[in-house]
């Protein structure tokens, strides 16, 4: 028997000895994927780095309702709106608000500021020895990569006094950009031939403009670019503590292990095709949907295409409408909201809202046509995936940045809910599995079939 042949035929024996009926789970009443039957997710824990919600209980009974995140208790469009209307950068306000649990003043932010660009400087030769030593197509991977090498460059790396783990987070808040940006140019030249820059970070500049200095070769973008990605880094920040990737690292951190290990076992589940991979598939499935559908403002061509890929007949053949639809979400995700507004207005600089328009009639058709084949279950929204690939898309960022690009702004996050959990829990996250294989005999080795 070959080797191939081998393998799959274990592979099948592991199907066959591994294989737990679905009312099994139902019997015991497991909450799988830690949610109940009605999809609410089960309470693990408590925290105050952020809110969400998609229900309101009114009377006893559940009523749905606009989507609402807060960070810190703030809005997450009152946030948003500020800086926007004060016309300044807020990601770096952003990540002192959700470590420190307030809004900074003008001269914390500044020092704040200060101290994140003292940081923006990786090891001597870490670019050439670690990143372009083993170029990977995988960029996420890459990224695990590093921040798993960093732990050797730090000589207090399993100091998890809560000032030494500030300082390892703040650190990797402000190099992740660099290590990400300077991953695809390593890819970009080593595994699809391209030629090779690397544009130094600036001190004096956001950390939304420092991805595009770092990215594009002329170090060129326009105020709108900047500003517009400054606010996607602050929509994809946080989301609550029971998102895969940061329940990850509050697991991860309840062992007491060190903050690299911690924000690599995060990056890790962010990779995942059903958490931050999903803007890819959103990317991917536009991609297809404008090949197929002639008439960008037909609606009935619009709905018919639709109707195909929920009946696995088009695109990836699985039956979903990517970045439509979230797990709390019901009315309204409250990111795509405020996104879409600067997804249209960028569309404007650039040429393309005719495709703007194409995105917001799938809004508005989408949604309907899965509520009608669920029966009415609950309400279905546009997430924050949905618009997202589209505006990376029209500031050039290519698709094996997208998912990268969120760790950069979810490690703010993820570094909230590590020094959340060193200060309040003390306690290791172990929940239960029940073993339910009936008991069995050993049998000596000439004696089994």
């Amino acid at each position: 028997m070959s080797t191939f042949s081998y393998i799959n035929d274990l592979a099948a024996k592991c199907v066959k000895n591994n294989s737990i009926e679905s009312e099994q789970y139902i019997k015991y009443d497991v909450k799988r994927g830690l949610r109940d039957q009605s999809g609410k997710g089960v309470l693990t824990g408590l925290t105050e780095v952020s809110s969400i919600h998609g229900t309101k209980e009114e009377k006893g009974s559940k009523e749905y309702c606009d989507g609402e995140l807060r960070y810190r208790g703030i809005d997450i469009r009152d946030l948003t709106d500020g800086v926007s209307a004060e016309r300044r950068f807020g990601f770096e306000e952003t990540i002192y608000l959700l470590l420190i649990g307030k809004l900074p003043t003008e001269s914390e932010l500044k020092e704040f500021t200060s101290l994140l660009a003292s940081y923006r400087t990786l090891p001597e030769n870490f670019v050439r020895d670690i990143i372009m030593h083993a170029p990977s197509d995988d960029l996420m991977n890459l990224l695990t990569r590093s921040v798993l090498s960093l732990y050797s460059y730090d000589k207090n790396a399993n100091d998890t006094s809560i000032p030494n783990v500030m300082a390892q987070c703040l650190q990797l808040i402000s190099v992740l950009p660099m290590i990400t940006i300077y991953s695809y140019h390593s890819y970009n030249h080593f595994i699809k031939g391209h030629s090779l820059f690397i544009n130094n970070p600036s001190s004096r500049r956001s950390m939304a403009e420092n991805v595009l200095l770092m990215l594009r070769r002329d170090k060129k973008y326009t105020e709108l670019e900047a500003r517009i990605l400054d606010i996607a880094l602050i929509l994809h920040a946080e989301h609550g503590g029971g998102n895969n990737s940061t329940f990850t690292n509050h697991v991860v951190t309840s062992s007491g292990t060190d903050t690299y290990s911690a924000m690599a076992a995060s990056l890790c589940s962010l990779k995942g095709p059903r958490h931050g991979g999903a803007n890819i598939k959103v990317t991917q499935m536009f991609a297809n949907i404008k090949e197929n559908i002639k008439d960008w403002s037909s609606e009935e061509e619009i709905t018919a295409y639709l109707s195909k890929i929920l009946d696995k007949q088009a695109f990836d053949r699985k039956g979903l409408i990517y970045g439509v639809g979230h797990a709390v979400y019901t009315m309204s995700d409250p990111r795509a909201i405020i996104l879409k507004k600067q997804v249209e207005q960028l569309s404007i600089e650039k040429g393309r809202h005719d495709e703007f328009e194409l995105y917001a009639k799938i809004e508005e058709i989408a949604p309907k046509l899965i509520y009608a084949r669920q029966q009415g279950r609950k309400p279905i929204c546009a997430n924050v995936d949905f618009y997202s690939g589209f505006l990376y898309s029209m500031l050039g960022i290519p698709e094996e940045l997208i998912t990268p690009l969120f760790a950069i702004a979810r490690i703010a996050g993820w570094s909230a809910h590590r020094m959340e959990e060193l200060i309040t829990s003390g306690k290791i996250i172990r929940p239960a599995y029940m073993g339910v294989l009936p008991d069995g005999e050993y049998i000596p080795l000439t004696h089994r079939k």
